[in-house]
């Protein structure tokens, strides 16, 4: 979540209000109305505390066109439904809510399977409020681990943990080295390849490693990093050094593809190195955010000293979370999607919005504007930027053009090495048809013409031209 604060000073400017808000004084309610920044004197009716918030929240984008967030914007009323029954559930309540923490151990045993751990009954996991999280918890059992096994020299003044990854990582890596005093050593773009490099993140490693993350479905560009290829360079270096190095693949997005149309794919737990994955239910899960689930091989691979057992409410609860309360009911939106779709359901599901992101992207190219970075092949994310022979604008200005026919559309700078570089982003999920497509072509054909006739780009600061930050 974003850090506030206040808002400096107070818009205590006087306003009016629509007298049909009010119900019980027309006239008061036309000229009275609450401060923005300071609890009001006294209450007001529900009908009109509703209105007000509904309609400032009308000033939102549409979240269906936002083709920047891999969150997922539509399900069905059912699952609407069912949340809506389980709001004032505290997913923490274990004893006093037995029905629901077993269907997290139900959607915690299916995820097992899906991702092929040895032994699906002795895997180890739970659910989080998202990837974020997820990526916290698994961090912090690499940390642990390296450390109980460096136990002779850590902590010292010479054994600083590091974790390797590539520097195309989603920004919560970045917060967990942070956070837990870890040195972040990330291997750089280089030319066309846009993500990690396995041979480099080897030779990155040393006896400080506490691991490697790979990423199934770089938030970038939508491509997979070589996850067999990552853990078969730290199997030859282990044959060189002795130094056995674990992965965690991060596949918050991937994690919930690949295993319904890349089924031959080895990225997770067949690969013995593997020791940890994550993904978010709320994102490729199809479930409304937030939720995320983090999932280990076995307890060899998150220590027993993470895990808090606690006498809450008349019962023994463990418990591995960054925090405590949050609503039952996103788990129980994903054991209904689960239920609802199964393995061919979700194969459905993911194909159709595979086939909606290659095919657009297609047509995107075919406009001759644009060079797609990816096609969508992997996950239902493409990639583009334009055209060596454009000279009249620039991806901010195709971002801030679309943002008019309401399509959000995030524009931004690569990372180090490829900062030369700046693309356009389209995400395709569930409830992003081919009729959302044929009209997202139409208004990008629409505006080409007058962005043609730019004298130059129009935008020269790329910091202020989206509010898309990686």
């Amino acid at each position: 979540m974003p850090l506030h604060t206040g808002p400096g000073k107070p818009d205590e400017r006087p306003r009016t209000m629509n007298p049909f808000y009010g119900e019980a004084n027309p006239v008061v309610e036309m000229t009275e109305a609450p401060p923005r920044h300071r609890l009001p004197a006294g209450p007001m009716l529900p009908t009109t505390a509703y209105q007000l918030v509904h309609d400032e929240l009308m000033l939102d984008g549409n979240s269906r066109l936002n083709l920047a967030t891999f969150v997922t914007t539509w399900m069905e009323p059912q699952a609407g439904v069912l949340m809506n029954e389980c709001r004032d559930k505290n997913m923490i309540d274990k004893d006093e809510y037995p029905r629901t923490a077993e269907l997290e151990r139900r959607c915690v045993a299916m995820l097992a399977h899906l991702w092929n751990a040895p032994d699906p009954e002795a895997a180890v996991g739970c659910s989080t409020t998202g990837s974020s999280e997820a990526c916290m918890l698994a961090g912090m059992a690499l940390k642990r681990r390296w450390a109980r096994l460096n136990a002779d020299r850590y902590p010292s003044r010479d054994a600083r943990p590091n974790l390797v990854m590539g520097v195309n990582v989603q920004v919560c890596w970045e917060k967990f080295c942070n956070f837990w005093e870890v040195e972040a050593r990330q291997v750089p773009m280089e030319g066309d390849r846009f993500h990690i490099d396995p041979q480099a993140a080897a030779d990155l490693c040393d006896e400080n490693t506490i691991g490697v993350v790979g990423i199934l479905g770089s938030t970038f560009d939508g491509s997979y990093e070589p996850i067999a290829d990552l853990c078969a360079a730290l199997d030859a270096l282990q044959e060189r050094t002795g130094l056995d190095i674990p992965v965690h693949v991060d596949g918050a997005s991937g994690a919930m593809v690949a295993p319904f149309l890349d089924e031959d794919l080895v990225w997770d737990f067949r690969l013995p190195r593997v020791a940890s994955i994550n993904t978010s239910g709320h994102k490729y899960g199809l479930v409304y955010p937030g939720v995320g689930w983090a999932l280990w091989r076995d307890d060899e691979a998150l220590p027993e000293e993470l895990v808090f057992r606690v006498n809450y409410l008349g019962g023994d609860m463990p418990t591995f979370a960054l925090n405590f309360s949050r609503p039952g009911a996103q788990v129980a939106a994903q054991y209904y999607t689960f239920l609802r779709l199964g393995r061919e359901g979700y194969r459905a599901v993911q194909q159709t919005t595979r086939n909606v992101a290659r095919g657009l992207a297609e047509r995107v190219e075919s406009l001759g504007d644009f060079r797609l970075l990816t096609r969508g092949d992997e996950l239902p994310v493409f990639a583009f930027t334009t055209a060596p022979d454009v000279e009249a604008y620039d991806v901010f200005d195709v971002s801030r053009r679309l943002r008019e026919y309401g399509w959000l559309v995030p524009a931004y700078t690569f990372p180090a090495n490829r900062q030369d570089l700046s693309v356009l982003r389209v995400v395709c999920r569930n409830g992003f048809s081919t009729d959302l497509a044929d009209l997202f072509l139409e208004d990008l054909t629409r505006l080409l013409p007058g962005l043609r006739r730019q004298p130059y780009p129009l935008t020269r600061d790329k910091e202020a031209a989206t509010s898309f930050h990686h």
